[in-house]
Formats: structure tokens, sequence, C-alpha cells
């Protein structure tokens, strides 16, 4: 397995308020474009969608109420785990959070994606942090939400 760390941030809500939006999974689909909703199902344990012609899927495998989510494969082109950890910060309105991938890459794969999905994680921090704070993420186009 190859395991991938995103950058640890600090976001302004408190760890019970970020888990809670992190546990269900029909959240995410308020985070897609209205023409990509159809695509995708949820329900609270699980995620499936199509992406590129290959079918993808999460499910949760154990939540730790307001510290830690694991996610697994359910139907991904290869297998992996993914952790969402919610730590206390200094003040009780903020958490410190972080990703870690745990992907079984062969060394191919490992070449092509492993910076990648190394900026990706980061990039969702960095989002999570900006939105906390009442800013737009780097790169979103505010165009995209509903008047």
């Amino acid at each position: 397995m190859t395991e991938i760390k995103s950058k640890r941030a600090v976001v302004s809500k408190a760890p019970y308020e970020l888990y809670m939006a992190f546990a269900d999974m029909r959240n995410f689909l308020n985070f897609l474009p209205e023409e990509k909703k159809a695509e995708v199902t949820a329900d609270y344990d699980s995620i499936q969608a199509t992406f590129q012609g290959f079918p993808v899927g999460v499910k949760v495998v154990q939540r730790t109420p307001y510290s830690k989510l694991e996610f697994a494969d359910d139907g991904a082109p290869f297998q992996f785990r993914l952790y969402l950890y919610f730590d206390a910060a200094s003040d009780p309105y903020k958490t410190d959070f972080q990703i870690v991938l745990d992907a079984d890459l062969n060394f191919m794969m490992k070449t092509l994606l492993g910076g990648k999905l190394k900026e990706a994680l980061d990039k969702v921090v960095d989002g999570l942090v900006a939105v906390s704070e009442g800013r737009m993420p780097e790169g979103v186009d505010p165009s995209m939400f509903k008047k």
C-alpha cells in the first residue's frame, strides 16, 4: 500500500461540525454541479458514480464520532482506504484536519498518480479551510452555485 498524506490545516469549525458534514455520504451530492447529480447515487453509508467510464464507489467502514472517519473503495479500479482526522485545536471552535490515503497502486500508477493524489488532497484541505473562513476556494467559479 502507498500512503499519501495531505497537509495538516486548521479549519474554522468545531470537530463535531466538520465530522457531521462528512459522516453522511449524501452530503457530497451538495458539492456537485446540477448536471452531474444524475450520474451519482448516495445513501448514508456509500456513494457511487461513473468517472471516465469506470464505476467508482466509496463506502464508510468506520465512524469514530467527532475524531475520525474511514472510507474504503466499493467498486473502484484499485483498492484504497481514506482516513479523515478531526483533531481538536487549541480553540474549541477549530479543528486540526488531515486526510490520509492508503492506496494499492502498482509502480506505474504510483509514478503517474502519486504526486497528483497528494496535490488533490492538499487542494481539498485548502478549500475546506477557505470555506470555513467564508472565502471562496481558489479555482472555484462562483457562477456554478445557484443564486
